[in-house]
């Protein structure tokens, strides 16, 4: 009889792909399989040849892009000297999960799905292709797929004879177990010996200045911050991203201690429930309960349908059980929705609405009911070569309403807002990794950048490290509210235009009746723009909100090679294309 192991990998950028690879993984176990759930690049994937059952839970993230814990694996299995039989014994599934409001929605798990059967893997099913924009979000695939999943499994794996299905009656082992130690938090949560900084070991940056660069009155409060990185090796160019772990507030930590009943003081080392199980990477050994819940617990989250599935198991209080059950069913995910997901409760809220199951939590349970804090990614807003040491960010302050009374606000943006320059306490886990972004060597190259609101931060480092060349060339479409409010680096651009590095177009939407964006300003320097694409080579390159604007945009390119390069509307889409496949046009978009 096959042996029934499964293996379960997935590529995650905000854990989404990571929390549905882990459900997967609980139902295999309630299969009697031997499962183990992995990131992708985390799995030694020359391995992969051996593997016989595989299920891969992939997102798509930007313009199509693999998550970053699986570009190595990606990488991997698009080289072109894997032969066509490498994975002829592999049966797999793949599940991808997107956004059908971008262009290339489900990308990866669809490239993926044909590399794996040119590569001689059999699929068991078609692939999935998981929607958030469904109301019930991607779920409303992920469920029927999951049962077709298991009906197809379990005729070639037939359970063990004499043994059943786990029962939705009986309460899987938790991940860890936690071992507390005598000694209280001296000697815990160590520093690690100073290394490249990276993921595992993010660089404690100092904050130099955080400096408000919107006028008081405006709705949006956004910052400049300024951080040291002297002493870390961090090296940068323009177009990169900085990574920065945030933390939960301490008033949130105070509160979940209190309703937990949690010593924040207590020391504890993890121990896996099952041999093979990897200790989380990013939680040092011994740690107090402190630090778990102050960098590692998302408890500022909106939690997902597990959460409440596994919360429900702890539930002393009949009502509250029923309540936390009607959440984690099928039938109950528009109820769900209108509880969780639209007014953007919390993990730590919804702890509160439920009190007699939340002090009956098991501590052992904590980390496989509320996921790690997920690393922000922020274009970096300067250059070394203008800076050395020296690294800054342009930051959009997240803050919202919903009907809740309390302001709904971003962990990462919040916490970074409020923290003082020179406060040496506090210092802000970073690291940083290479952009999508590449602007080009050869020095005689211009360059059209277009970035509305804060997509401006990734331009003005390569405008800095330009001018630190003596490079010119330069063209900036920069677009806003008001003038007066959020003209982001105004001044900075104003001395740059007078000393003749740069080239610069407003579109400022609020100063007059009409609303004039960024593709306005284009299409009225159509001539500009058309002569210095199709004479000086130009490279173009567009950052900012994903919503409609990138859309507008292309748009607004297409109708100036139409007027200006009598090209007819397919002739207009081909070249927009060619510019895109040899990376003269290139975009940063987020939601």
């Amino acid at each position: 009889m096959a042996e029934r192991k499964l293996l379960v990998l997935f590529g995650s950028q905000t854990g989404t792909a990571q929390d549905t690879a882990e459900r997967i993984g609980r139902e295999a176990k309630r299969r009697r399989f031997h499962c183990r759930v992995e990131a992708l690049d985390s799995y030694p994937v020359a391995q992969l040849i051996q593997e016989l059952l595989v299920v891969f839970v992939c997102a798509t993230t930007g313009q199509g892009d693999p998550p970053d814990n699986m570009k190595n694996f990606w990488r991997f299995i698009f080289r072109k000297n894997l032969s066509p039989a490498s994975l002829c014994q592999m049966d797999y599934a793949v599940l991808g999960l997107g956004d059908s409001s971008y262009p290339k929605f489900n990308f990866v798990a669809k490239k993926l799905h044909k590399r794996l059967q040119q590569l001689g893997a059999s699929p068991i099913l078609p692939v999935a292709l998981g929607d958030d924009q469904h109301d019930l979000g991607p779920d409303a695939v992920v469920d029927p797929w999951l049962l077709d999943l298991w009906g197809r499994i379990l005729p070639l794996y037939p359970l063990p004879p004499g043994l059943g299905i786990i029962g939705p009656d009986v309460l899987l082992p938790s991940k860890f177990t936690l071992h507390f130690l005598d000694e209280r938090s001296s000697g815990c949560d160590g520093e690690a010996a100073r290394q490249a900084p990276s993921e595992l070991h993010p660089f404690a940056a100092q904050v130099v200045s955080n400096l408000r660069v919107t006028a008081e009155s405006h709705f949006q409060d956004v910052r400049l911050i300024e951080f040291d990185v002297t002493g870390s090796g961090i090296e940068y160019s323009a177009g990169d991203v900085v990574m920065i772990q945030p933390r939960n507030a301490p008033e949130d930590v105070q509160q979940f201690c209190q309703l937990l009943r949690l010593d924040p003081d207590r020391c504890f080392v993890l121990k896996p429930s099952e041999p093979g199980t990897p200790l989380p990477a990013h939680l040092p050994q011994p740690c107090t309960i402190q630090h778990l819940v102050a960098c590692y617990l998302d408890i500022s989250c909106v939690p997902r349908r597990s959460f409440f599935e596994l919360l429900s198991w702890f539930s002393p209080n009949e009502l509250e059980r029923e309540k936390l059950q009607e959440f984690s069913s099928a039938q109950g995910q528009e109820e769900l929705y209108s509880y969780c997901n639209r007014p953007r409760r919390t993990t730590l809220e919804v702890l509160c609405d439920f009190p007699h199951t939340t002090c009956a939590v098991p501590l052992d349970y904590l980390l496989d009911l509320i996921p790690r804090i997920q690393p922000r990614a922020f274009s970096i807003a300067s250059s070394m070569l203008a800076l050395p040491n020296r690294l800054q960010i342009l930051l959009a302050v997240v803050q919202y309403k919903t009907r809740l009374s309390k302001p709904r606000r971003g962990l990462c943006s919040t916490w970074l807002a409020s923290l003082r320059p020179q406060q040496g306490a506090v210092r802000v886990p970073l690291w940083v990794k290479r952009g999508g972004m590449k602007f080009p060597v050869e020095p005689d190259t211009p360059i059209i950048m277009i970035g509305p609101g804060t997509g401006v931060a990734p331009f003005r480092a390569a405008i800095q490290e330009r001018v630190a060349h003596g490079r010119k060339g330069n063209y900036l479409f920069f677009g806003c509210r008001q003038k007066s409010k959020d003209f982001y680096c105004g001044a900075e651009w104003q001395e740059l235009v007078k000393s003749g590095h740069l080239t610069l177009f407003t579109a400022f939407s609020r100063d007059q009746e009409e609303k004039i964006y960024v593709q306005h300003r284009i299409r009225e320097n159509k001539g500009l723009v058309w002569d210095l694409l199709s004479r000086g080579n130009a490279h173009i390159y567009l950052a900012g909100n994903a919503k409609q604007m990138p859309a507008a945009v292309a748009e607004a390119l297409k109708s100036v090679f139409q007027l200006e390069g009598d090209l007819s509307p397919s002739e207009a889409e081909e070249y927009l294309t060619a510019l895109e496949r040899s990376h003269r046009f290139q975009m940063e978009t987020w939601s």
